[in-house]
């Protein structure tokens, strides 16, 4: 009778194989077996499906099905699929009460879960399936930092909805808030617009920070060119998750790494991509965190370079007209490539993991007739990208100012400071701010927050009461990719960590100058220096638990938010 144990190890189980091969090996197999694998599924590569299905959210709704069309890829490539879970948090959910502190804390334990998972159970490949805003660089993060081969498959965006005749999003439904507490829509059209603004699965529509981080993904050659773009209730998104199912065995027969994928070439092409859509900039936070995930060195002013050159020629939400299933139904993000390759904007020998380069991803695209979503490069609907850096007495190490969905490129007003957001919305309910107001909202940064909250009950009040055009916003916070107006967020050293924001006084006059990338305040010199010498910091909101552990632990937002060991250090930026 021949040996049970001595069956030959396929040369895929590169991880594997020492968890499941061999007698010493029987009560793993034992475990294993106890949840339905048999001898055949054991000696086969195994392939984890991350998934983030939640019922917080229709962003990552979709996911249990996805997961079921992945796995059954993998088993027809001759792997065996092990589906596990992660969390996720709704930034739509959470905008404006305290749950929002959650948002960013939770990329970094998405993606120590997912890490823990594979290192864990050995396994030799992933597919992560991603939906809302954290969820998609966690997957990045956590596929660089195994260098496992692997892939990130969206699950698609939302629908919009329809109100009365037109398109909306969720944008509209926080917009709606504003224009309520202004008086000019009331509760019974707000609650009618709520019931319809949000039709089923799916991630937010417009080029908010899910779906610029879908597309950065493409860029990135993380993802299958085209298959992120297919909307969360396409039926073609069953096929295109069977399809990364067989794909990430190919990867793992040929041991294809993410290190292989994710270069700086790669990187600066999703930064192209970004300012080329009009995206998020939390685009930014997380493109840095990738990259220092690889030790690759990118900086602030590695954006705004590429932005300064960049046009954008993509109309979409929240500056533009349309949302991601209109970019979808035009011909997809191939359009987007197409444009910036051609221009020599985009580095079109960069590989995709579905094996094609950018540069034939670009040539293969094909645009429906009459669509309007793409312009040509060479008739831009700005000559530069959406986003760009500045600098100055309040912002040492860097902000970010979004340049999309508004003109604007000088403000200067009064500071109205708040020392928190509920503060402030406090004050823009009660039609405190007025126009030509600053609004500055600190202590609200990755460690002063905790968690770096976005502004967008505030932002989208304040365009609500009409205001969008007439006042400018300054926070160490972050904006919602839903955001548009003159608001400078991200801005480093933070508040709580004795930035210049911290020294500011009400009434204090303060310059937004675009075009010198200044962010400062007016006063007389050494003026902020002995405000600061004064200055005692804040207690940590929490004394104990996750947040308090992130506070702890995290980096400036100019360094990506990220956390690392109190001992190790920053990795090199030049």
């Amino acid at each position: 009778m021949s040996n049970p144990y001595d069956l030959p190890s396929d040369p895929a189980k590169r991880h594997s194989a020492a968890l499941t091969d061999g007698v010493d090996r029987a009560a793993a197999r034992a475990m294993l077996k106890g949840t339905g694998f048999n001898d055949d599924d054991l000696a086969r590569p195994l392939v984890g499906v991350a998934t983030s299905w939640i019922e917080t959210m229709p962003c990552n709704l979709n996911q249990r099905k996805l997961a079921q069309d992945v796995k059954r890829g993998i088993r027809a490539a001759g792997g065996t699929p092990m589906e596990f879970n992660t969390i996720a948090v709704s930034d739509g959910v959470s905008m404006g009460s305290e749950g929002m502190r959650a948002s960013l804390v939770s990329r970094e334990v998405i993606a120590d879960s997912i890490e823990l998972v594979a290192r864990g159970h050995l396994l030799d490949g992933l597919v992560v399936l991603v939906g809302c805003d954290k969820t998609i660089p966690s997957a990045v993060m956590v596929l660089a930092r195994l260098d496992l081969p692997g892939l990130v498959l969206y699950n698609g965006s939302i629908a919009p909805g329809r109100f009365r005749g037109r398109d909306v999003t969720i944008q509209d439904v926080f917009e709606a808030v504003g224009a309520h507490a202004a008086g000019t829509m009331s509760a019974e059209d707000v609650h009618e617009l709520e019931g319809v603004a949000c039709p089923g699965a799916g991630a937010c529509g417009g080029q908010f920070t899910a779906n610029t981080m879908s597309l950065a993904l493409e860029f990135l050659g993380i993802s299958p060119a085209g298959l992120n773009g297919i909307p969360a209730l396409d039926s073609a998104k069953a096929a295109a998750a069977e399809q990364c199912g067989k794909l990430v065995l190919d990867l793992v027969r040929g041991d294809v790494r993410p290190s292989t994928i994710l270069t700086r070439a790669s990187i600066e092409n999703a930064i192209a991509a970004v300012a080329a859509t009009g995206g998020s900039t939390n685009a930014v936070l997380h493109l840095l965190a990738i990259a220092r995930e690889l030790g690759l060195p990118l900086e602030l002013d590695d954006f705004d370079e590429i932005a300064t050159r960049t046009p954008v020629v993509a109309d979409l939400k929240p500056g533009g007209r349309f949302v991601a299933t209109d970019l979808h139904r035009a011909g997809g993000v191939a359009l987007v490539a197409r444009e910036l390759v051609d221009a020599g904007l985009a580095d079109g020998s960069a590989v995709n993991v579905d094996g094609r380069t950018l540069a034939e991803i670009a040539a293969a695209a094909t645009a429906t007739p009459g669509q309007e979503v793409v312009v040509p490069v060479d008739r831009p609907l700005k000559e530069t990208g959406g986003l760009a850096v500045l600098r100055g007495n309040l912002a040492t190490e860097g902000a970010i100012v979004k340049l999309v969905g508004h003109e604007r490129r000088l403000h200067r007003g009064p500071a109205r400071v708040f020392d928190s957001e509920e503060e402030c919305f406090a004050a823009v309910s009660a039609n405190a701010i007025v126009a030509g107001d600053v609004v500055v909202i600190r202590y609200e940064g990755p460690a002063g927050g905790p968690g770096m909250r976005e502004m967008l009950h505030v932002t989208a009040a304040l365009v609500g009461e009409g205001l969008g055009d007439a006042v400018a916003l300054v926070t160490d916070g972050r904006f919602s990719g839903a955001t548009h107006g003159l608001m400078v967020g991200h801005v480093s050293p933070e508040a709580a960590r004795g930035g210049g924001l911290a020294a500011l006084e009400e009434g204090d006059v303060v310059v937004i100058d675009v075009d010198a990338r200044e962010l400062r305040v007016e006063l007389p010199d050494g003026e902020l220096e002995r405000r600061l010498e004064r200055w005692t910091p804040p207690p940590p909101r929490y004394a104990s638990g996750v947040l308090a552990k992130y506070a702890a632990l995290v980096s400036s937002a100019s360094d990506g938010a990220i956390t690392r060991p109190l001992w190790s250090e920053p990795v090199p930026v030049s």
